[in-house]
């Protein structure tokens, strides 16, 4: 009988083998003339994905060159929205503070994806209608079926569940792993990473 190691780790490999490349490619290459364009990144994400989103505004600004942002690095700003005018407009609120324009993207990290309909994350679906309303392209890394991001994004890379009581991390941790591999990308990285180049 596999251990729990085992079985995690056969379903981390197996989810892997099923994600889309072409929607990968997508990304990095628009990301890529979005840059060339002076266009702007905003990263968007909540609880685990929202220290996702922090991270990877760090790794696309300093490996390439991309000016890049999410609204849960200011706690300040942040919670002044939340309890101000109420947590499902302040991601929208905040992007409209921003000016975010059709020259700009959104990237979602995400588990469900939002869904209005089931009332969870309804802070991304208006923060993507607000993105969808002027113009800016919108890309996401999700879980389970997409929710209204994969509805509304020009490309859209789906984490499938293998295990309907692992979705969380699964999606959680590969997340990185497909943010790194964007970062990592012929088409986006302009700057060589730290351990690579000590010898």
């Amino acid at each position: 009988m596999a251990s729990f190691s085992e079985t995690y780790l056969n379903e981390t490999l197996a989810i892997v083998k099923a994600i889309d490349g072409a929607a990968l490619e997508t990304i990095a290459t628009d990301l890529g003339q979005l840059r060339a364009a002076g266009g702007r990144l905003f990263i968007l994400g909540v609880g685990g994905s929202a220290g996702h989103a922090s991270h990877a505004v760090n790794d696309f600004r300093k490996i390439c060159d991309l000016e890049a942002y999410t609204p849960t690095d200011n706690v300040s700003e942040l919670t002044a929205r939340v309890n101000d005018d109420g947590w499902d407009s302040a991601f929208a609120n905040w992007l409209k503070g921003s000016r975010l324009s059709s020259k700009d993207a959104v990237l979602v990290f995400s588990v469900g994806g939002g869904s209005r309909e089931k009332k969870v994350s309804n802070n991304l679906v208006l923060a993507l209608e607000l993105a969808t309303k002027v113009g800016a392209r919108i890309y996401g890394i999700v879980g389970r079926d997409g929710g209204f991001t994969r509805q509304v994004a020009k490309a859209c890379v789906i984490i499938p569940p293998m295990n309907a009581e692992r979705v969380t991390p699964h999606t959680e941790g590969l997340c990185a792993v497909l943010w790194h591999l964007l970062v990592s990308h012929p088409a986006l990285k302009t700057q060589a990473t730290k351990w690579e180049s000590v010898r």
